[in-house]
Parts: C-alpha cells; structure tokens; sequence
C-alpha cells in the first residue's frame, strides 16, 4: 500500500511521545512491502532537537506552512491507498479537509493522545488538532488507547468504525545491553516534564529518593521547571535521544512509568515507554490503569505502585527477583508488542475495512 501520514513530529523525540512510535512502525511497514511518506511541518522546537534526519522505512517531507505544501499534499493524498492524519499534527484540520475531499483510498485518523481528546472533550475545551465536522466522515479511527474510549469517540465525536492500535517498540532501537556507558541506579525515570504526573512522581520517585539518601536516582526528560523537587542524590539526564535509552534502562535496578491521568482514566493506555524498558530487560514499577493486565501481568511481568512505601518495597527487591520480573516482560513484550506486531495489526485492519463513501 501507499500511505500518506500527517503527523506531529517523527524527526524527533524531544518532548513528545510521537516520534519514537513512528519510527518503528515506519519502518516494521516498509519491511512488509509498504511505501510511507510522512509530512511533518518544521517548527523550531523540534528542528532545534532533531536526532533523526532521514527516518528509515518513510520518506520525510519537512514544510514550514500548510500553504507552501498543500498542491503536494493534494497530489500525494490523491493517488494514495491510505491517506492518515494524527493528533497534535499542527495541520491537522487542513490536511483532514485536503484527505475527505480526496480520492484517497481509505482515509483515516489516528488519534494517539485519546484521553486527552476526551478529556478536553468533556470540559467543553476546544480540540485544535479536531476537525469541526468531528470524525464521522473518516473511513476507520484508530486510537491509542482502548476500552471504553473506543465508545466515547463514537459517542463525542460520531467515528464510525474505532479500532485501537496500541504503542509498541522497535526491539532494534530499544534491547538489553551490557556495556557500561552510566552509573547504576536504583530507581529512574524516563519521561517529558507533566504538571498532572507530578503528584504520582512525587509519591513514587521523588518521595523515595528523600528516604533513601544513600541510594541513587535518575531522571531523563525535558521541560522539568525550576521549582521542581530534586534531592542531592538524583541525576538528571535532561533529553535523552532512542539512541541513549538503552543505556539507561539498562543501568535501571527498577524504572519507573507514570501515566498522565487524561490516559489514565479512561484505562487501556500502555505508554511507549512502557514496551521499551520492557524490551530492554528492566524491572518495571508502573502505577495501575484499567486494563493494565491486557498487556503485562501484575507481580510477574510488573510491579505495581500506589505509595511511597510500594516504590521502596520494589527497591529492595532481591536483585534475582528483579531480574526474573525484567527476563518476563522481556519475553511479552517480543512476543506480542513490537512495531512488526502492531503493523500486522494495521495492515489486517487496512484491508478489510469499507470505505465510508462505499457503504453510502
């Protein structure tokens, strides 16, 4: 198939979650005979951090303004097999009005920050990455996360047809490994600064790291502001590109994953960060979601953490027993969670959908 993306960002991973995910599924679809181009307009923040140039399994189409690109993006959207747009994409109303205009074989939208969605949804905010008719004339929409989701988005904003498609991880840019490049941690970190993380990361991270003052702690991430709460024993790696996680993960006795509590409401919300400690063979400590068991089992695959005296409990974990936890996701993960599983999962879908102006 040909597929046309408009998307946030997949030149690169500072402060968002996007870029990571499109790499590996870019390039786990070309590996099964799929032709991907992905517009992405330039903006200074993300040109000012770009760690990948030329993605493999996708052509890059970089644009400073819609109006520069749009006869292109016309033309592209024209003659393709699947024409998508995603959530956060800065263009997204005008390339979903340019893809429900076209000729396009299936036009679809990826929503892959759905609890956000919802959540400003139910505030009455505005969506800005929304189309104002809403999704009801998209052929299929995928969202990130599943559960009851699925329904609110048929509910709020008339899909049609709703299918989850989960994070994943590309086992070639996130794996286990040996080498020695940072120091040992008891407990770290990985993620972008979230104002609605904050109190779980203080009561499972920071908290932790004040009672134990002999042990070490590490974050990697942006946009952590001035008054936040570091301790004389944490380390800050500020923006750690892929290349780096494995390293980090790696040197992690125990890491930790938060959820930002628009996903975690509505539950069925794996974050990528989740699937990459896992394919790199780390203990995990996650808070708990909704459906959390669909994709790792609790106390075999993943440690579970609602208090301070939970996080400090998986610490002291037996280093045998971490590294069993750390050996089983390992094992899930590869056997049910990488981008080849999730382009499977795509292309199944791509193929046996109707095209909505069909059933019309």
């Amino acid at each position: 198939m040909t597929i046309v993306i408009f998307g946030l960002t997949i030149s690169s991973t500072w402060g968002n979650g996007h870029g990571t995910l499109w790499r590996g599924l870019c390039r786990a679809l070309h590996r099964r005979g799929h032709d991907v181009t992905f517009f992405e307009r330039d903006v200074p923040y993300y040109a000012a951090h770009r760690d990948d140039q030329t993605p493999a399994g996708c052509r890059l189409r970089l644009y400073s303004r819609w109006e520069t690109v749009r006869a292109e993006a016309e033309r592209e959207v024209a003659s393709a097999d699947v024409a998508m747009v995603t959530s956060y994409c800065p263009d997204a109303r005008e390339a979903s009005e340019a893809l429900l205009a076209s000729n396009a074989g299936l036009r679809v939208f990826y929503d892959l920050d759905t609890g956000v969605t919802l959540s400003r949804m139910h505030a009455g905010l505005p969506v800005e990455y929304m189309p104002d008719r809403g999704l009801g004339e998209f052929d299929l929409v995928l969202s990130y996360t599943g559960g009851r989701a699925l329904d609110e988005l048929r509910r709020l904003l008339g899909a049609r047809l709703v299918e989850p498609l989960y994070g994943s991880v590309d086992p070639e840019a996130h794996r286990r490994v040996t080498t020695q490049k940072l120091p040992r941690f008891d407990l770290s970190y990985l993620g972008t600064y979230a104002s609605d993380r904050q109190a779980k990361l203080e009561a499972l991270f920071v908290e932790p790291a004040r009672r134990r003052p002999e042990q070490r702690f590490a974050i990697g991430g942006s946009q952590y502001p001035d008054g936040f709460p570091w301790t004389p024993n944490m380390y800050y790696l500020e923006h750690l590109p892929p290349s780096v996680h494995p390293d980090f993960y790696s040197a992690s006795a125990v890491t930790l994953n938060v959820t930002r509590d628009a996903m975690a409401t509505f539950g069925y919300c794996p974050s990528g960060r989740l699937f990459e400690a896992a394919a790199c063979g780390a203990a995990i400590l996650t808070d708990y979601w909704e459906g959390l068991e669909r994709f790792f089992e609790p106390g075999e695959e993943v440690l579970i953490a609602r208090t301070t005296n939970d996080a400090l409990a998986a610490i002291d974990l037996p280093p045998g027993e971490l590294t069993r936890i750390g050996d089983a996701a390992l094992t899930r993960v590869l056997t049910e969670h990488t981008a080849d599983h999730r382009a499977v999962e795509l292309e199944t879908m791509l193929t046996t959908v109707r095209p909505v102006r069909s059933r019309a």
